[in-house]
C-alpha cells in the first residue's frame, strides 16, 4: 500500500488527512477525508474524522461478512459525523467546519466502500479504471439531471460546492456499496487536490506503468496534479491486490 499527502502550490495548510492499515492478515482499511472551514478547522475536522474511524474499526477480522463490514464502516462514519459535528457545535471557531471522507474496508475476496463528499475511489482492474463513488456535489446533481454536461460541470465556477459532507449536520447519510477484489486489482482513493487536477486518461496513464512500484504511482499521481497546477491539497492512497492474494504491504 501505498500513502501520499502534498500540500499542493497555494494552500497554506495541508486539511487533508489519510491513512491506511493492515489491521490482520487479508483485512486492510483505508480512508481519505478532505476537511474545511476557516482558521484551520478543515485540519481539525479531517483529524477528528480519520481519528474517531480508526478506533471504531480496530479490532475488526477479516472474519466479517460483506454486510457486517458494510454496517462498520458507516457506523464508524457517522461516529466521526458525531464527534466532528458535536466539536463545530461546541466551539466557536470551528463552527461550520466539516469535512468528506471516503474509506474502504478489504479482504482477500471482497471489499466495502463507504463516502460522503467529494474526495473518490477508483477501481483499476484489467487496464480499465471505474469511479466507484459517486461525487456529492451540486455539478453532479446538474449533470444527473441534464442540465450540465460532464465537461461544463468540470469547469464550472461552483463545481466545489458539496451537497453532502461530514460533520455539517447532526444527521447524515453514508454511500456504502460492495465491491470484487480480485488478484492484481488496484484501487485508488484519493481527495479531489487530485480527481479536480487531472484526468481519468492521467490516472489510467500512470496506474498501467508495470515498470513503476506502487509508492511511484502515488509519487507520480501527486506530482502531475501539482504540475496542473496544485490549486489544492492532493492525498492518494493505492492499494494492490497482490498475486499471492496477500495484499502488499
Amino acid at each position: 500500500m501505498a500513502l501520499r499527502s502534498d500540500i499542493g502550490r497555494i494552500r497554506l495548510v495541508n486539511e487533508d488527512r489519510g491513512w491506511c492499515e493492515e489491521l490482520e492478515p487479508g483485512l486492510v482499511v483505508a480512508i481519505v477525508a478532505d476537511g474545511m472551514g476557516g482558521h484551520q478547522a478543515g485540519d481539525v475536522a479531517s483529524r477528528l474524522a480519520v481519528d474517531t474511524f480508526r478506533e471504531a474499526v480496530q479490532g475488526s477480522t477479516a472474519a466479517l461478512t460483506v454486510d457486517e463490514r458494510k454496517t462498520l464502516i458507516s457506523q464508524a462514519i457517522l461516529q466521526a459525523n458525531e464527534v466532528v459535528y458535536d466539536t463545530a457545535s461546541n466551539n466557536e471557531q470551528y463552527h461550520n467546519m466539516g469535512t468528506t471522507v471516503v474509506a474502504a474496508l478489504l479482504t482477500d475476496a471482497n471489499g466495502v466502500i463507504g463516502h460522503i463528499g467529494d474526495s473518490r475511489a477508483y477501481q483499476w482492474r484489467d487496464g480499465v479504471l471505474t469511479q466507484v463513488t459517486e461525487d456529492h456535489t451540486l455539478v453532479n446533481e446538474l449533470v444527473k439531471s441534464g442540465q450540465i454536461t460532464p465537461e461544463e460541470a468540470a469547469k464550472h465556477p461552483r463545481r466545489n460546492v458539496l451537497t453532502r459532507a461530514l460533520g455539517t449536520d447532526e444527521q447524515v447519510e453514508v454511500d456504502v456499496k460492495g465491491i470484487s477484489w480480485q488478484k492484481d486489482d488496484l484501487l485508488l482513493i484519493c481527495s479531489d487536490g487530485l480527481s479536480s487536477m487531472i484526468d481519468a486518461a492521467a490516472i489510467i496513464e500512470t496506474l498501467q506503468q508495470d515498470e513503476l512500484d506502487l509508492d511511484q504511482k502515488a509519487d507520480r499521481l501527486v506530482q502531475l496534479a501539482l504540475q496542473a497546477g496544485g490549486d489544492d491539497n492532493i492525498t492518494v492512497i493505492l492499494l494492490h491486490h497482490a498475486e499471492d492474494t496477500e495484499l502488499e504491504g
